[in-house]
């Protein structure tokens, strides 16, 4: 969807956003073993770190990364519905580990206990951000860039997609 880099620094932002922060709400909930009101306070502490991770990964490694495979899967002259959750589906599959990798380093007392705790995190953390991603964040977002960016986005969605 966005068109110019300075947009697509826009939509990244906004997708971290919508993204992290409920994801570390899940994590701090399942560790404290109940969602509380005070997750919530609690989660804005580990949002001021990996907000800013989660922005530099995906703009300097993830995006490219994913699209290429996406690319692989669908084409350009698939309908735009299937190139959008194939590239969504990319992004969760490698912001997932990397993220998780982060906090169970960060957050978690892993110990030697470190690739065990890391994958046990991954594996919760996927399902959870992929239906996220695409349920709840993607189309969220999506929307609000949409009116947002109004005039400078294209009638062709399509053609948008495929160059972002």
């Amino acid at each position: 969807m966005p068109k110019t880099k300075f947009q697509a620094v826009i939509f990244t932002l906004m997708m971290v956003m919508v993204m992290v922060y409920p994801m570390i709400c899940f994590n701090i909930s399942l560790e404290i073993g109940k969602m509380t009101n005070q997750v919530f306070l609690m989660a804005f502490r580990e949002l001021v770190v990996m907000a800013p991770i989660a922005f530099l990964i995906e703009m300097l490694v993830v995006e490219k990364l994913a699209r290429g495979l996406a690319f692989r899967i669908v084409n350009p002259n698939d309908r735009p519905i299937f190139i959008i959750l194939t590239i969504s589906t990319m992004i969760v599959c490698l912001m997932c580990p990397i993220m998780s990798f982060i906090a169970t380093f960060l957050y978690k007392d892993a110990g030697a206990e470190f690739i065990a705790v890391w994958l046990q995190t991954t594996t919760i953390n996927f399902f959870m951000a992929l239906f996220l991603q695409i349920f709840v964040a993607g189309p969220l977002v999506r929307n609000f860039f949409r009116m947002i960016f109004k005039k400078s986005l294209s009638s062709n969605n399509k053609q948008a997609i495929v160059n972002q």
